[in-house]
């Protein structure tokens, strides 16, 4: 039918303005459909592959930080459940691959040799993502992600569905024009406005619709038409909605992607801040064990200084330097990787230390204690240290939460199934049904300021459960509600047999010219052994228990060395040292900070504030005769600590 219209009829030139219209029409729609549709591909491509990278930084900072291959393999290895996401790697500080990925069966090229800049790149059919890992706010390395990028297959299949389309559009067109010659200019017009509409305001839901003067709704290759426009249309709205829908998804995972980013930097700062709390009221109770073995080395034929001396040791923990030690290590507590000495010990023994750490506390609120263990020895493979730790850490929680003049029990069998069950129970507030499990949780003392005057731990009953699975074991806990006590049970496997235990070392001597040295302190056991040390070496020295008292004695004292503690209730140290530095009279005074506070930013602080020496507890005597002997030499005072 095509084939008889001749080029210079109006009909012709009608057939031809509707074929020329209409593929006008068509190919303005098609391509910026296609524009659209590959630009949202490729930016959601690099949005996906970036959020990605950003993940893989963030949970593999720790891995980089401490050096730890393997985590960071495991989490590569995380990208399998990405079957577009080809390869992976992680490089360290130094650009070298620190671990790498590769997608099983996966036909990949070599790793570069070194990372590229941060951001995205297309490199032969695959985009690739360079996105830098940063812990504590330094870089420590670099993610590299590779993927499969089928813009070219996209834009074949679409183009070829555009391409369908747009043929069978022109052929009907073609066909109605010819029958229909005047009447197909009006919905020629109409399909191309509605086209123009659809592209200013990107409303899919618009369509096509005339009437024809004589016979109402046209039918006819016309009406095919149309239909089929107005189809193309609701099958591009319908892409749009999804491609949209697709976007809100996005969205809607990458703000639960930041929050758990949000949750984890928050954890990490709650981590760093528990260990040096940990750290810190950890260190104090080891200074006057310090000094007390100072004592008794170095005053060993006066039985007056070794009995007080003795009496110091006793009301400290016996056994806490390889616990700090072990706490200190942040990465192992944090990947649960806290290690435990393992040796055969007895039941009565570790009850007996624990006691030794606990009774203080429980008779200072008031509680009667009663122990309940079997007659005959019970051995255990463990840690003494470690059990005496988990065993007054229940002691001590049972008798702080439980009122003045309550009762704490301690007991202890061999149940059926052949292992040690240890009870601590008590009659105090108890614990509702909801926190039972929540208990265990790590958590931040309530008063972390420097003048607080309530010292703990903080370690919770987190650190307990951790120790005792260590050996082996369970912990858990017990309550019928509020009101009605608590009990805690700690289930440990039993020894037949146990070898016999160990020996240990001790110190030397020192001496020195006299000085004026004041002390400042809230640890008074510390505080007054190791002015009593001074003072069997001939210095005057000058004890204080607290900020205020310290500045209303150092005017009129005037020393010529300040040993200062940093958390000191009524005014920290830090205000004290810019205080007394404010005094012409202490001048030429040599100030050193004695804190349980040892992280960088501390000794920082300590200098920032005036302060010339900065001491980690336990403080030696030796440390303390070297910064003396640097003051009688002319000898600047340098950081030692």
């Amino acid at each position: 039918m095509l084939s008889r219209l001749r080029p210079d009829t109006v009909r012709a030139k009608l057939v031809a303005m509707a074929l020329a219209t209409t593929f006008a029409a068509l190919v303005t729609t098609s391509v910026s459909m296609l524009v659209y549709d590959l630009t949202s591909f490729q930016q959601n491509w690099i949005d996906d592959l970036t959020t990605q990278a950003e993940i893989v930084a963030t949970v593999s900072a720790p891995a980089v930080s401490f050096n730890d291959p393997a985590a960071a393999r495991q989490n590569l290895a995380l990208l399998r459940v990405r079957p577009q996401i080809q390869q992976g790697a992680i490089y360290g500080v130094n650009d070298v691959v620190f671990a790498a990925y590769a997608q099983a069966g996966a036909d990949v090229p070599p790793l570069p040799a070194h990372p590229g800049r941060a951001g995205h790149a297309i490199e032969g059919g695959r985009m690739v993502v360079y996105h830098p890992i940063v812990d504590n706010g330094e870089r420590v390395g670099t993610v590299y992600l590779s993927a499969r990028y089928r813009l070219l297959e996209r834009l074949a299949s679409y183009a070829m569905i555009l391409g369908v389309v747009m043929l069978a559009s022109l052929l009907l067109a073609a066909l109605v024009a010819s029958r229909l010659q005047q009447a197909i200019t009006r919905p020629l017009r109409a399909v191309t406005d509605v086209a123009r509409e659809v592209m200013q305001r990107r409303d899919f839901s618009l369509r096509v619709a005339y009437d024809d003067d004589h016979h109402g709704k046209h039918g006819g290759e016309i009406g095919t038409l149309v239909d089929a426009f107005n189809d193309m249309l609701a099958e591009i709205g319908r892409r749009a909605n999804a491609l949209q829908e697709a976007n809100l998804t996005l969205e809607r995972e990458m703000a639960v992607r930041q929050g758990a980013e949000r949750a984890l930097l928050l954890a990490d700062r709650r981590k760093d801040e528990f260990l040096a709390t940990l750290a810190h009221e950890l260190r104090n109770p080891l200074a006057p064990l310090r000094t007390g073995l100072d004592i008794m080395r170095l005053n060993g034929g006066d039985p007056g200084a070794s009995l007080r001396a003795r009496g110091v040791m006793e009301r400290q923990l016996k056994q806490m330097v390889r616990l700090v030690d072990d706490l200190l290590d942040v990465s192992r507590i944090n990947t649960g990787k806290l290690t435990i000495r393992r040796e055969s010990l007895e039941l009565h023994a570790v009850v007996t230390n624990a006691l030794e750490i606990a009774r203080p506390f429980v008779d200072a609120q008031g509680h009667e204690l009663a122990v309940s263990l079997p007659p005959e020895p019970v051995y255990l493979m463990g840690d003494t240290t470690r059990l005496a730790q988990v065993l007054s850490n229940l002691l001590n929680n049972a008798a702080r939460y439980t009122p003045r003049g309550g009762h704490v029990t301690l007991s202890a069998d061999v149940g059926g199934d052949g292992r040690l069950h240890i009870r601590v129970a008590d009659d105090g507030i108890g614990i509702a049904p909801d926190m039972l499990g929540a208990i265990f949780e790590m958590f931040v003392q309530a008063d972390a300021s420097l003048e607080r005057t309530n010292q703990g731990l903080g370690v919770g009953l987190s650190l307990a459960r951790r120790l005792v699975e260590l050996h082996e074991g369970t912990l858990e806990a017990a309550s019928g509600g509020p009101g009605q006590g608590s009990t805690f049970t700690v289930t440990l496997p039993v020894l037949a047999d146990v070898p016999a235990p160990v020996a240990r070392p001790s110190l030397g001597h020192g001496d020195g010219r006299q000085f004026r040295i004041l002390l400042v302190d809230d640890n008074e056991d510390f505080v007054n052994a190791i002015g009593g040390l001074l003072r069997t070496m001939g210095h005057t020295v000058q004890v204080c228990h607290d900020g205020p008292q310290a500045l209303a004695a150092a005017e009129g004292f005037a020393p010529d060395f300040a040993f200062l503690d940093i958390g000191l209730p009524g005014l920290n140290g830090y205000d004290l040292a810019r205080a007394l530095r404010a005094m012409p009279v202490l001048g030429r005074t040599v100030m050193v900070a004695v804190t349980g506070w040892g992280q960088q930013k501390d000794r920082d602080l300590a200098f920032e504030a005036g302060f010339e020496e900065h001491l980690v507890k336990p403080v030696s005597v030796e440390q303390i005769l070297a910064i003396l002997a640097g003051r009688r030499e002319g000898v600047a005072v340098a950081d030692r600590g």
